[in-house]
């Protein structure tokens, strides 16, 4: 895995153990199947709980903002394209694009 992968998946996902990214890159072999799975199992974790937790008086603990969110960027991991990843149906190749330069007409 590469630097700039690297810094698009901790990006994504915040802080996150460099050699767990690099294993699971290596295992999926694209950094947004890494981020899915990461995401995923960070939903599965907030769901196993309780997202709301009231003890009359002295606390509320309510996690189903963090649930939103990570619903939220897992819907739009399906729309942005990874670092290693090319457009759909585009190419790789570098693409150079001239314009031809006139002077400006002044006029008095």
């Amino acid at each position: 895995m590469d630097p700039a992968v690297l810094a698009w998946l901790h990006a994504q996902l915040g802080t996150t153990n460099t050699d767990d990214l690099t294993n699971r890159y290596n295992r999926l072999g694209a950094a947004r199947a890494v981020a899915a799975e990461v995401l995923a199992e960070r939903r599965a974790a907030l769901l196993a709980d309780p997202l709301r937790l009231v003890v009359d008086g002295v606390v509320t603990v309510d996690r189903t903002a963090n649930l939103g969110g990570i619903e939220r960027q897992l819907a739009q991991l399906q729309t942005i394209l990874g670092p290693d990843e090319a457009a759909p149906g585009g190419d790789d190749a570098a693409h150079l694009d001239t314009a031809t330069l006139v002077p400006p007409r002044r006029t008095r």
